[in-house]
């Protein structure tokens, strides 16, 4: 087994980090002296050279901060927008750091420079390390942290589930070795290409035979008392342990653990988004969502009229929903079907083979000609804004769901209503209504798992994108 060591990748990510802020302040030099702006207008690159100090200090607290705020941890940034996200906030904490010695120091340098100089290291960090991400996307190779050599323990559903992920994201550095499985019938076969090497008794001689770096622990909940001989037998060997809860059985969400009086305390229910997060989710709602509104009132009122001439009925559709922790709320939407759809539902509802419910379908005769058009560019939700003001759904998040179709779902699918219930989400930027809520709960789950107010603005980004589209809507 190898030794535990920081991986040549992120030593070599640090080195170009430090050479692009170099180049970053090189820049800003040069583009002081050579754009004439600010008091004095055109300078000499005589006047606007900085002392070697400067880049000693730009480069310490440039590197500080993108170490602080995990822009080297693989799995922290495995999306792009993840690292984007960090890369951006570690500049801002940065700048202001060298701002500070600035001023305790070299009080001479150009406000302009030191802006010129922001805007370009910034521009340079993210522009190379997207080239470095379509390269490895390209070359299949792992962008970060080494080939960690990986056995899961349980070769069952968790086990196989948690092999596919890890195979996925290979550019988290993982390789995986194979299973171990107390069931005698599993022994010697495989399962997602992977072989079962042999029984949990086995732990310790098969990491020293393998040249294990981790194990994964992927073991039904009535079995996990396998963990303490897991743990015993590996307490000379120096490979890390880590559990994964059942993603089946438990209803997990962030599960958190804390400490009371010497006591390790788990807390399995707690909010996913409370405290400070939660009034800046609720804050950014609030504002943002009047200001959609109010640009979108012209529009309201135009669809309000064809609506009216297309077709009899209400112009306002309400609908009882499931939010945030199971509540019951009516949501608004602008009528896209007959008036009496609802009471014709069991006609196109269909259930598959497996028994699948699919309750939508491309070609429903109950909606209008107008209300196709709603649908494909997803305006009849343009009233769920009064819900989003009135605090019984979020600008961003899971769907909320029909209460018929939420009493179908399994004790972990539930999962999903452990946040605010959003009119966009990870799921309607991935495919809306060709991928069904309830069939696909896997990209809810990645946004309750993965919350950040940064995700939000970045599904609001790419929500008109998905809309304009029209792929996977009717």
């Amino acid at each position: 087994m190898r030794t535990q060591r920081i991986p040549k990748q992120i030593l070599q990510l640090f080195a170009l980090d430090a050479i692009f802020t170099v180049m970053g302040l090189w820049i800003a030099t040069l583009l002081r002296a050579s754009i004439p702006l600010g008091q004095g207008g055109s300078l000499s690159l005589e006047q606007t050279s900085l002392p070697w100090p400067v880049y000693i200090i730009s480069v310490a607290c440039w590197s500080t901060s993108l170490v602080l705020n995990s822009a080297y941890d693989a799995r922290r940034v495995l999306r792009w927008f993840n690292e984007a996200a960090r890369v951006l906030w570690a500049s801002i904490v940065a700048i202001v750091l060298i701002a500070g010695f600035l001023y305790m120091t070299f009080r001479e340098v150009s406000r302009l420079q030191f802006i010129y100089f922001f805007v370009t290291n910034v521009g340079l960090l993210l522009t190379y390390r997207a080239i470095l991400r379509l390269y490895f996307r390209a070359a299949g190779r792992s962008r970060l942290g080494g080939r960690n050599r990986v056995i899961i323990v349980g070769a069952g559903e968790l086990g196989c589930r948690l092999a596919d992920v890890l195979r996925d994201h290979s550019r988290w550095g993982y390789s995986l070795v194979g299973f171990l499985d107390d069931d005698k019938e599993k022994s010697g076969k495989t399962f997602q290409g992977l072989e079962v090497l042999g029984r949990i008794i086995d732990v310790k001689e098969i990491v020293q035979q393998k040249d294990v770096d981790e194990i994964w622990v992927a073991l039904p909940v009535w079995a996990l008392d396998r963990l303490n001989l897991i743990m015993t037998e590996l307490e000379t060997v120096a490979v890390r342990v880590k559990v994964v809860p059942d993603y089946f059985s438990m209803a997990l969400v962030r599960a958190k653990a804390d400490t009371i009086g010497g006591i390790p305390v788990i807390g399995l229910r707690d909010p996913v988004i409370e405290g400070f997060p939660r009034i800046v989710k609720r804050t950014f709602d609030i504002v943002i969502g009047a200001v959609l509104l109010l640009i979108c009132l012209p529009f309201l009122l135009i669809i309000t009229l064809a609506i009216r001439l297309d077709s009899p009925g209400r112009i306002i559709f309400t609908q009882k929903r499931i939010g945030e922790n199971g509540g019951v709320f009516e949501m608004y939407k602008f009528r896209t079907m007959i008036a009496d759809a609802e009471q014709k539902q069991a006609e196109v509802i269909r259930t598959t083979e497996d028994g699948t419910v699919i309750h939508k379908q491309v070609d429903d005769p109950r909606v209008t000609r107008f209300g196709r058009f709603l649908r494909r560019y997803s305006l009849d939700e343009l009233p769920q804004f009064l819900n989003v003001l009135k605090g019984e759904m979020s600008l961003v998040g899971p769907r909320p769901e029909m209460p018929w179709l939420v009493d179908r779902y399994e004790s972990w699918q539930r999962k999903r209503f452990a946040v605010p219930q959003g009119l966009t989400g990870w799921w309607q930027i991935n495919g809306r209504s060709d991928k069904p809520m309830h069939l696909n709960p896997e990209d809810d789950l990645y946004y309750v798992y993965n919350y950040s107010l940064w995700l939000d603005i970045i599904i609001l980004l790419r929500t008109p994108i998905a809309v304009l589209s029209g792929r996977g809507a009717f």
